[in-house]
């Protein structure tokens, strides 16, 4: 009796530490990181104040689905959310949100006939000026006083977008052209180079 006793208190001090081995708890593995995306423009604007950068605009749709392929595939790898949140102000923007957008001391509205607001079709506005169309993802960079808004349309793997954010994000457009630029860049982020064909920002 006196051995059973002793086996069953034995078992009660040593089941909770077997239990801990065999189901360690949730949070021990560490968050992935992600890009610390932007949704409010007010916001947008308060934190360039305080600490002007550049600024990268994924605008998107919800019927989008090489917008959630780009999410899910480009903006996922880990060196480039690296080099995003560290040189850029990242910002998520519906193009097809009807609310009113306050931007430098000016509303824009949604416009019916474009199916989109009228903040995508200021950042466009260039653009489309030029014979290009409103399809998504559209990517546009911004220099730190929100000045000459670069459209980069489509869908882009983590190479081609590695070129891109470098080129503008390192201040490299300020040396280089896109051709050269683009021609010579040997991608680190992934394994895949960007190609040769790939079309230069705002075209």
């Amino acid at each position: 009796m006196k051995r059973v006793l002793l086996f069953a208190l034995t078992m009660l001090v040593l089941s909770p530490a077997i239990m801990a081995k065999k189901d360690p708890p949730a949070s021990a593995a560490a968050p992935a990181e992600e890009i610390h995306w932007i949704t409010s423009i007010e916001e947008l604007q308060m934190k360039m104040q305080q600490a002007p950068k550049k600024v990268i605009v994924d605008m998107y749709t919800g019927w989008c689905g090489w917008c959630k392929k780009m999410d899910a595939d480009t903006y996922t790898n880990p060196a480039l959310v690296k080099y995003v949140n560290n040189n850029f102000y990242a910002v998520k923007f519906d193009a097809e949100r009807q609310d009113t957008i306050n931007f430098q001391g000016k509303a824009y509205f949604f416009a019916p006939q474009y199916r989109a607001n009228g903040f995508a079709l200021e950042l466009l506005k260039d653009y489309l000026a030029k014979g290009g169309q409103m399809s998504y993802p559209q990517t546009v960079f911004l220099l730190e006083n929100f000045q000459s808004p670069t459209p980069v349309p489509g869908y882009r793997t983590v190479a081609e977008m590695e070129t891109f954010l470098t080129y503008f994000g390192d201040n490299m457009f300020r040396r280089k052209s896109w051709d050269e630029y683009s021609k010579t860049y040997v991608s680190r982020w992934s394994k895949a180079g960007a190609p040769a064909s790939t079309p230069p920002p705002g075209q």
